[in-house]
């Protein structure tokens, strides 16, 4: 029996991962995609929708792109259920991260967010930065 490792990623790292493809949040969600398994919620989902889709990003990458990134994200995370409630984060938007990663029982949270990282760690949860996350996790 092996045990499945499971990571939440904010949508600050995705969304530099998608536009930055040799950036630190990029070899993040590299690592994350070959060692865990990524876990999303319909929330999550559609904040990094509604965000990577905005045009101001259109200087990095063209729309085209950006929802083929949005695709094979979809496709390579798993959407989990979240029935739960958390109110521990100071922007409450941050919160469903939290939730996410409590329900999926993650491992780790990898987030650029500082109402996040600040948290670190989260009910034994690490909250970690791209970079900490590159070179802290096995």
């Amino acid at each position: 029996m092996s045990f499945v490792r499971r990571v939440v990623i904010d949508t600050g790292v995705l969304i530099s991962a998608a536009i930055c493809p040799d950036s630190v949040p990029a070899l993040a969600f590299e690592k994350a995609l070959l060692q865990f398994d990524i876990c999303t919620s319909s929330e999550t989902l559609a904040e990094l929708e509604t965000v990577l889709l905005r045009p101001k990003f259109d200087r990095y990458l063209p729309a085209e792109l950006r929802r083929e990134f949005l695709v094979g994200y979809c496709k390579s995370s798993t959407i989990m259920m979240v029935d739960l409630a958390v109110n521990d984060c100071i922007d409450p938007k941050d919160n469903k991260f939290l939730e996410l990663a409590e329900a999926a029982n993650a491992e780790i949270i990898i987030a650029s967010d500082p109402h996040l990282t600040n948290l670190h760690p989260w009910r034994e949860i690490p909250i970690l930065p791209p970079a900490a996350f590159l070179i802290g996790v096995h």
